[in-house]
């Protein structure tokens, strides 16, 4: 039987502490596999992006069972929280993009945290990898000088560039119109099938919803369904 890549089992999760102490999320059962497509949907304040948080070793989870390519997250320290987060890519709304350095210097700054890359052409990479985007001939722009799609298409290639496991993608479509979105969506598809990698994705553009292998649905911190 396939290992799930990411498994949580019983997951709670707080903010706040004492009087403040606020549960945001319940009980969370999920089993993501390698090489998957999941689509997260569910209302804004649901739980979605802390959901998405946890998963992607951006915060320690509090209770249950989170396990990350088999390591356990809850209550994890900083460095084991470190060490998940170099084999993760992430794709935001906003693509935080580093304004003053180039499409290609975007890039390559996500393989300058592996020290196996440090010892390659990471000048070659990142342009092979904006290439696979179809911005190869944008390599040496700066991102204040490239459209919506274009900084996205910048953000997956930074994402996907040093061959990660997984890829979490927070509402990656939101601020592009419709011909655009999809096809930021269908170039993280294809690229992800390539490189074997599991996606997991949040978002409330249902135009997207048919890549997916599975959605699951968020409502009131609680995983409401999943369906195939």
């Amino acid at each position: 039987m396939t290992q799930s890549i990411i498994s949580a089992h019983h997951l709670n999760h707080y903010f706040g502490s004492g009087d403040l102490k606020k549960q945001v999320l319940f009980d969370i059962n999920l089993d993501i596999y390698p090489s998957e497509i999941i689509i997260m949907t569910g209302p804004s304040g649901s739980g979605k992006t802390t959901l998405l948080t946890l998963i992607g070793g951006l915060r320690s989870a509090h209770e249950g069972s989170l396990k990350i390519l088999g390591r356990e997250m809850c209550s994890a320290s900083k460095k084991q929280l470190q060490d998940i987060r170099r084999q993760i890519g992430y794709i935001f709304q906003a693509h935080n993009l580093m304004t003053f350095l180039t499409a290609k210097e975007n890039v390559r700054m996500s393989m300058e945290l592996h020290q196996e890359y440090l010892k390659q052409d990471i000048d070659a990479k990142a342009i092979a990898m904006l290439e696979s985007v179809g911005l190869g001939h944008r390599a040496n722009y700066y991102a204040e000088n490239m459209s919506g799609g274009q900084k996205q298409r910048v953000a997956i290639a930074r994402a996907l560039v040093a061959q990660p496991k997984i890829v979490l993608a927070d509402e990656p479509t939101a601020a592009l119109d419709k011909k655009s979105g999809r096809d930021v969506v269908e170039l993280m598809q294809k690229l992800a099938k390539e490189q074997g990698c599991t996606i997991l994705l949040v978002t409330h553009d249902n135009r997207i919803l048919d890549i997916a292998s599975r959605i699951v649905h968020m409502e009131d911190g609680r995983l409401v369904n999943t369906c195939n």
